[in-house]
C-alpha cells in the first residue's frame, strides 16, 4: 500500500494524483474522497510517505519539481523515495511521525494495529466498523507530541464516514488548529456523508477512478482473466474487481450467474456471505430491470441477462435484497437465505408481462336520435 524500494507506486493511477497533491496542497487537512475500490487508502498512505519522506528528491512542501517515480531509472528524483530511513519506517509501519486510524475490522484485515490493541482480546468480541472515540483520543494525544524524525507528522484517519458523531466532534478542534508540523489525511467515499463542520475544516482533492484500459492492465498484471468482465461487475473499481477475483469468483462465474439464477440453482453461490450475494443480486435485479425497460445491462454480459421480466415482480425483488442488505450483520443462516433470495430471482425473472386485454372494436358514431326497428 506504500511505495517500496524499488521507487514504484502501489497502484499505478495514483502518479497524477500525488503529483497534483504535492504541487498544490497546502493545508493542514486534506480530504481525499474517491468511489471505494479505487485506491484512496493507498494514495493517502503515499502521500503521508511523500510528505516524510528524507530522500534527497525535491522537497514536497515546495511543490515545484516533484515527480513520481515509476521504477528503477527515477527513484533518485522522486519523493517517496522508498529508500531513505523515513520510508522503510513506513514500510514497516512503525514511523513515529505516521500514525495511520483505522476501524477495528481494517486493521485486521490490512495488518496495521492501533497503539493500545490488545491481540489476547481479538477472539472475544466483535470487531468494531466505526472510529470510536477512545480511537480519536489517540490520534488527538499523539499530534502534541514533538515529531521524532523533525519532518513534521501525518495522521491517516479511513475511511472518513465510519466516524460516529462523537468521535468527529472529538476531532473537530485538531482538524482546525492542529499542533504545529501536523498534517491529518481523512478520505471518504461520500464526503455528503459526514458532518458539515468536519468538511468545511478540510481542503478536497476528488481521487478519479483510472481508465478503463489502465485498470484492465493492471488487473491483467495480477492474474485476473477477462478483467474487463469483473470491471463492469464492480463498476469500474479495480480494488473490487481483484477482490472478486481473490474470493474466487472469476469473470466466467460471474458470466454464469443470471443463467443460474433464473433456473433456480442456488449452489453457483454456495460458500459466498450474504453480503456478497445480495450485491450480486441486486446487481442482477438491476440489469433484468434495465432490461425488462429495454436498456443494455451494466453489471453483466447484456446477452447473459434475461428479458421480458415483469416489473411488478421485480420491484419486489429488489425491495427483498434491500431489507437484507440494510441488516446485513444479522446472523443469517447463510445456505437458506441465499436460497429463497435466489428462488424469488427465478420466479422474478421468468415471469412475463401481463399481457394488455385486447382492444374493443370501436363504436360506430351515433348521428342523430336512434330509431327503433319497425
Amino acid at each position: 500500500m506504500v511505495v517500496g524500494a524499488d521507487g514504484t507506486l502501489p497502484l499505478p493511477w495514483l502518479a497524477d494524483p500525488l503529483v497534483a497533491a504535492l504541487a498544490t496542497h497546502r493545508g493542514h487537512a486534506l480530504l481525499v474522497h474517491g468511489a471505494a475500490g479505487v485506491g484512496a487508502l493507498s494514495f493517502a498512505l503515499v502521500l503521508a510517505q511523500a510528505w516524510l519522506c528524507e530522500g534527497d528528491g525535491p522537497d514536497p512542501s515546495h511543490g515545484a519539481g516533484v515527480s513520481v517515480g515509476v521504477g528503477e531509472g527515477s527513484r533518485a528524483h522522486t519523493r517517496p523515495c522508498g529508500r531513505c530511513g523515513s520510508c522503510r519506517l513506513v514500510q514497516s509501519r512503525v514511523h513515529p511521525d505516521l500514525l495511520v486510524l483505522l476501524p477495528e475490522t481494517l486493521r485486521r484485515a490490512h495488518d496495521w494495529p492501533l497503539g493500545g490493541d490488545k491481540q489476547e482480546d481479538d477472539a472475544k468480541k466483535k470487531p468494531s466498523r466505526q472510529i470510536r472515540i477512545d480511537e480519536v483520543r489517540t490520534v488527538i494525544d499523539w499530534a502534541t507530541r514533538t515529531s521524532a524524525r523533525g519532518r513534521g507528522k501525518v495522521a491517516v484517519l479511513h475511511p472518513a464516514e465510519a466516524l460516529n458523531i462523537q468521535s468527529a466532534s472529538a476531532l473537530l478542534k485538531t482538524l482546525e488548529e492542529p499542533p504545529a508540523g501536523t498534517r491529518l489525511v481523512l478520505t471518504a467515499g461520500d464526503p455528503a456523508l459526514l458532518l458539515p463542520t468536519v468538511r468545511s475544516r478540510c481542503q478536497r482533492l476528488l481521487l478519479p477512478a483510472p481508465p478503463a484500459d489502465v485498470a484492465a492492465a493492471w488487473l491483467a498484471a495480477q492474474g485476473v482473466a477477462q478483467p474487463e468482465v469483473l470491471l463492469a461487475a464492480c463498476s469500474g473499481r479495480p480494488l473490487d474487481a481483484l477482490a472478486l477475483a481473490q474470493a474466487g469468483i472469476d469473470a466466467a462465474a460471474w458470466s454464469a450467474l443470471p443463467a443460474a439464477v433464473a433456473r433456480g440453482q442456488a449452489t453457483a453461490m454456495a460458500g459466498w456471505p450474504v453480503p456478497q450475494a445480495v450485491d450480486a443480486l441486486q446487481k442482477l435485479c438491476h440489469d433484468a430491470m434495465a432490461r425488462a425497460s429495454g436498456a443494455p445491462a451494466v453489471y453483466f454480459p447484456t446477452e447473459r441477462v434475461p428479458a421480458g421480466s415483469a416489473w411488478l415482480a421485480l420491484t419486489s425483488w429488489s425491495q427483498e435484497l434491500a431489507r437484507i442488505a440494510r441488516h446485513e450483520d444479522h446472523p443469517w443462516q447463510e445456505a437458506l437465505m441465499i436460497d429463497a433470495l435466489v428462488t424469488q430471482g427465478r420466479l422474478a425473472m421468468a415471469s412475463a408481462p401481463p399481457l394488455s386485454p385486447p382492444p374493443s372494436p370501436a363504436a360506430p358514431p351515433r348521428r342523430g336520435f336512434a330509431t327503433l326497428p319497425p
